[in-house]
């Protein structure tokens, strides 16, 4: 039990790598299942965070010049943007067809 502790204690690249890939199915799960639009999105920012921490763990214990750091970065800017122009655009379609749910939204209109 203790040996266990001090496991827990000093975490490793297999930590993260197994917090990354439960955070990135989680991910997938919400998207799989959920039909609301706005649980869809949230899936997809989880799954954008899985990936950030493995860029993360492999700058910090990986050797060579993979620089991770600045490509999470990179990743979090860009799911910003993708987080405020999906928002934007599910406020739109609830305004129109009085729904957020991607089932029942089957029609374009102008």
């Amino acid at each position: 039990m203790q040996e266990f502790m001090i496991w827990l204690q000093h975490p490793g690249l297999t930590h993260f790598l197994v917090i990354s890939a439960l955070l990135f199915s989680l991910g997938l799960y919400a998207i799989i299942t959920r039909r609301n639009a706005i649980m869809v999105l949230m899936g997809i920012e989880l799954m954008l965070n899985a990936a950030n921490i493995n860029f993360l763990a492999f700058a910090r214990y990986a050797v060579g010049t993979f620089d991770g750091h600045a490509v999470a970065i990179f990743v979090i800017i860009l799911a910003a943007a993708e987080a405020a122009i999906a928002l934007a655009i599910v406020l739109n379609i609830y305004q129109v067809f009085h729904t957020a749910n991607v089932d029942e939204i089957n029609q374009l209109r102008d």
